[in-house]
């Protein structure tokens, strides 16, 4: 009989669960013991100012300060802060590592992502003349047009704001037929075929092409498939799963581009990016980033981000009506990711209400809902190609984020939600 079915299914549910709820039992039991001895949370720099941390089941997102740092990372950071050096120099012996890495033929640290976005539409435009570098964000007499395959995004502004003309165009057809004789650069996010017929229509006009593959790492193997592509330029994000400092990214590519985009940056003065400084700490936290990377296991590294979301899972499928499926997303942030899903018009309980349930928690705590708590709502103004997002039937959990032995407080918060409110409907 079904009904007999549903009850065997929800046995082993518990089943699976029952160590974990063991795990959490004798943890609220010494938390009690440890309340009644006196001894309180731990302080740290955050919490002497009033400010919250956050469980980040979210994944990379700026506005929650990206990711963690590797250990290296910081430990290099530390070292880079003792000495004094001369900025220049160092991002091009940083080149020159960097295209040891990844086969680029150089590449610098920039300001994030979008500071590479616009130090290379600078360069596209400025190149190495100090006249045209001084002149910007006027772009008299320059090539100034960036063809935008796909049509605007949120962050076409680090285009914009060095004096370029965005071209919007979509298909291989659109994007040849908008190339003139003002072109500087296309600018792309697309992968795969996509990806590769834009480099064909870039190389058959002689137009650079700049690749931003912001939470492109993992896997650290797209540093180097980029290069042997022949890709112009490509960048990535510091902050994200690169695990170097929030404030830094990753320009690569063409020598003569790169040193145009230099040029155009911090630290020297005049020029259009010259406010998007990255210290000697970001450049050796960003280079030291990826060398990390390039000796990690990522196997292992993957089993253990699975682990922690396997562990959510069991906990939460003791749920009655709550279903969990997990995934690695193939276009970016591609980590081990949980999709937990009950019936929203039956509990008459929402995405929105169970994501603001676990931010209104102490701890806080953050999954991917229907939100974007860091978008500035008017960009969607002025964007003719602009698609209507999908309002999601389900919160993702992005395993990379998760601390080792948060999922367990995760689990615990994000069951009890659940559960009162499936009763409440019930």
């Amino acid at each position: 009989m079904p009904g007999n079915g549903s009850t065997r299914r929800s046995f082993f549910k518990f089943l699976a669960a029952a160590p974990l709820l063991g795990r959490i039992a004798a943890r609220d039991l010494y938390a009690h013991a440890s309340t009644a001895v006196g001894i309180g949370a731990k302080q740290n720099v955050y919490s002497r100012l009033g400010v919250k941390t956050v469980i980040n089941c979210r994944g990379t997102w700026t506005y929650l300060s990206g990711s963690l740092e590797f250990p290296e990372v910081r430990q290099a950071q530390l070292e880079a802060s003792e000495y004094f050096v001369n900025m220049l120099e160092l991002q091009r012996v940083v080149g020159r590592r960097l295209s040891e890495l990844t086969g680029a033929q150089s590449g610098i640290v920039t300001s994030g992502s979008a500071g590479a976005m616009a130090a290379a539409t600078a360069a596209c435009m400025a190149g190495t003349d100090d006249k045209l570098i001084w002149q910007l964000p006027d772009t008299t007499g320059m090539k100034h047009e960036v063809v935008m395959a796909g049509g605007r995004s949120a962050f076409d502004s680090a285009i914009r704001l060095t004096g370029a003309k965005l071209v919007l165009a979509n298909s291989p057809e659109e994007i040849a037929n908008a190339i003139t004789e003002n072109t500087a650069m296309i600018y792309t996010t697309d992968l795969g075929e996509k990806l590769e017929q834009q480099v064909k229509i870039a190389k058959d006009h002689k137009v650079p092409l700049l690749l931003d593959d912001a939470a492109g790492i993992p896997p650290v193997g797209n540093a180097r498939l980029y290069a042997n592509m022949g890709i112009d330029m490509y960048c990535f994000s510091g902050g994200k799963g690169l695990r170097g400092p929030q404030c830094s990214g990753l320009l690569l590519g063409r020598k003569d581009l790169i040193e145009a985009a230099l040029l155009n940056s911090s630290p020297r003065e005049g020029a259009i990016c010259r406010p998007m400084k990255v210290g000697k700490e970001e450049v050796i936290g960003a280079l030291t980033a990826l060398e990390t990377w390039l000796n990690i296991d990522e196997k292992k590294l993957y089993e253990e981000w699975s682990l922690r979301i396997d562990r959510i899972r069991k906990l939460v499928e003791t749920v009655p009506g709550v279903t969990t499926s997990t995934y690695v997303p193939e276009d970016g942030n591609r980590y081990p990711t949980l999709r937990v899903k009950w019936d929203q018009q039956a509990w008459g309980f929402s995405i929105s209400d169970c994501a603001r349930e676990l931010r209104a928690s102490d701890p806080i705590i953050e999954v991917l809902g229907a939100d974007n708590p860091s978008l500035v709502t008017a960009v969607h103004e002025g964007n003719p190609n602009r698609k209507e997002p999908k309002v999601p039937d389900h919160i993702e959990l992005v395993s990379m984020t998760i601390k080792p032995g948060e999922e367990m407080i995760v689990g615990r918060r994000l069951r009890a939600v659940l559960s009162a409110a499936q009763k409440k409907a019930a």
